[in-house]
């Protein structure tokens, strides 16, 4: 089924509709929740040292860059507007995860589950996510990681338009990954979930990893950012603010 293309009339009342908005969605809704749930499972030694600090980052940190991805392809094409309503999809389901396993916390288990698995072994897996520290700051970190991402992202596009897609996308990674990496970890180490010994490693690790990635995956999303453009029938927002479609 093919959707209508959007409206190019300011003055419309016509709200457009997109094929591939709801996929971008979806994935990106998943790609958070599954990080987070990684960085709860396990913290991950590379075997060496940077400049003194050894190398050492939690699981999710394997995943989670590719939402900033996600959200730049969204405010890039889609605009402000549609990249926070996505944001605050995922900042909802991401809070209904944790609640939903802390609950299960809380029930009994059965019996050859306790002998097979045992509460010890979801609470070591699990528990991060589902209570304490590391559910504030994973929600904390990726609110205001993703919304400064986004807000930095059209602001550069202020100034330089349609050009230097490259300068936008990495430039607003390298403030939403230091906003998100600083807060989750600082969050985390305040509430006892990782250790303060690990503070300077993981802070460092994790950021130096997700912007690598989001420097080697440029090219991916010059790519995505021109075939959506073309599929949805968009012109880069006009009003920032809004996500109203235009000529900047």
């Amino acid at each position: 089924m093919h959707a209508s293309p959007p409206s190019q009339n300011p003055g419309s009342n016509i709200q457009p509709t997109y094929r591939y908005l709801d996929i971008i969605t979806a994935t990106f809704v998943t790609v958070l929740v599954v990080s987070n749930i990684a960085s709860s499972a396990k913290i991950v030694d590379l075997g060496f040292s940077l400049f003194g600090v050894p190398m050492a980052f939690d699981g999710g940190t394997l995943l989670f860059p590719v939402s900033y991805i996600f959200g730049d392809i969204l405010t890039e094409v889609y605009g402000l507007k549609a990249a926070r309503r996505v944001i605050w999809t995922g900042f909802v389901t991401l809070a209904a995860t944790c609640v939903v396993l802390y609950i299960l916390k809380l029930m009994p288990g059965e019996a050859a589950w306790e002998s097979a698995t045992g509460q010890k072994a979801y609470d070591a897996i699990l528990g991060g996510v589902s209570s304490g520290g590391i559910a504030v700051a994973s929600l904390l970190a990726y609110l205001a990681g993703s919304l400064s991402n986004a807000f930095t992202l059209t602001s550069i596009k202020k100034i330089t338009g349609k050009r230097l897609l490259w300068v936008r996308t990495i430039g607003s990674t390298l403030l939403g990954e230091l906003v998100d990496t600083l807060l989750f970890v600082l969050v985390a180490s305040i509430f006892g979930v990782f250790p303060w010994v690990l503070f300077f490693s993981l802070v460092v690790t994790n950021y130096l990893f997700k912007c690598a990635v989001e420097a080697i995956m440029t090219p991916f999303t010059y790519a995505a950012v021109g075939i959506l453009r073309r599929t949805e029938k968009v012109a880069p927002p006009m009003r920032l603010d809004t996500g109203t479609t235009g000529a900047i």
